[in-house]
């Protein structure tokens, strides 16, 4: 079928292209033999008098020509899916696909275990595929690798719609054996006493309390770095350490482990955490249903929580602690 010169199933085979970058796992993803798909690559060149693709190995690199097609190849091919291909009557309990979502670290253990108890009721066929969150992830949005991200909504892009959940905010943590949070903490005493904290890697941001000190020109003292906050809390235990968490994964631990909480020497503002989704699938009835899934149950998580907390050290006063400690280093 050609529409104005061109032959619509190549572009089924350039989003294939785009997604996959790789000649080989193109082919297979729209059932095409080898050959056959680079006599497409061939014809796509021709058709848009341009290279398209390199190569790095036997990864596709995509020129800029190609990176400016993407993105509306993809949105049409998701209209003809939507609106022609897909059934009038969205039916959940019907509904047979893989939601793949990118998740801060702590989010499948203080939120979305319960949205996989829901689904699991209401559309039994669907499953998920839960990856670690990169600085790609808006590049994955936008070629509609992911369905959605959860994450602080101060680390989102503006090229897509986003919602927000609710509201988290960190705190200090440590063993409730752990005596010099018997006491309000001060700053000189949240410097001093040894961290466990954790290591963000890649493009991914400092914590707030951590530029905070970059910003004043202080190092704490860290005993232990590892790679979530939910690697944490063991590591308190029987000591003096201390790590900063937010505050619904500290309730969660507090279950198991012995913790006490402390409000941090400097409070910073509650931060959001948000729902992020690809611009194209905004109309997607199955990505509406997913959507409202997880409003509810961040406002049913809100509602529930449990205000008290187990083990909390009194609130320190923070401002004067501060503005001590900077003044002693001029």
């Amino acid at each position: 079928m050609r529409f104005k010169g061109l032959d619509l199933n190549l572009l089924v085979a350039l989003d294939a292209l785009m997604t996959e970058r790789n000649l080989s796992a193109a082919a297979r993803k729209i059932n095409l033999s080898q050959p056959a798909m680079s006599a497409a690559v061939a014809r796509l060149r021709c058709y848009f008098r341009d290279e398209l693709f390199g190569m790095r190995g036997r990864e596709l690199v995509p020129t800029s020509r190609a990176e400016g097609l993407a993105a509306p190849v993809r949105e049409a091919l998701t209209q003809i899916e939507l609106s022609i291909i897909a059934p009038d009557v969205f039916d959940p309990a019907r509904l047979d696909r893989r939601f793949r979502i990118g998740l801060s670290d702590f989010m499948p253990v203080i939120f979305f275990r319960n949205v996989v108890e829901r689904v699991a009721r209401e559309a039994p066929s669907v499953s998920f595929e839960l990856v670690a969150l990169t600085g790609e992830h808006d590049d994955l949005l936008r070629r509609g690798e992911l369905d959605f991200v959860v994450l602080p909504e101060l680390f989102m892009s503006r090229a897509h719609p986003r919602a927000p959940l609710f509201e988290e905010r960190l705190v200090c943590v440590g063993c409730c054996t752990n005596n010099q949070l018997l006491r309000r903490l001060t700053f000189d005493r949240y410097m001093s006493m040894g961290h466990v904290a954790v290591k963000l890697g890649g493009a991914r941001k400092t914590p707030a309390e951590e530029s905070l000190l970059l910003d004043l020109g202080l190092n704490r003292r860290i005993d232990i770095l590892v790679q979530s906050f939910s690697m944490i809390p063991p590591l308190l235990v029987g000591t003096n350490r201390i790590g900063t968490m937010p505050l619904g994964l500290v309730k969660h631990f507090q279950r198991t482990i012995p913790l006490r909480i402390a409000d941090l020497p400097q409070p910073f503002p509650a931060f959001t955490e948000a729902v992020q989704w690809p611009v194209l699938h905004n109309s997607a009835p199955e990505s509406l249903w997913m959507r409202e899934i997880l409003l509810q149950e961040a406002t049913r998580m809100a509602t529930a929580q449990d205000p008290s907390i187990i083990c909390t050290s009194e609130r320190a006063d923070t401002g004067r602690d501060i503005e001590r400690s900077v003044s002693s280093l001029s």
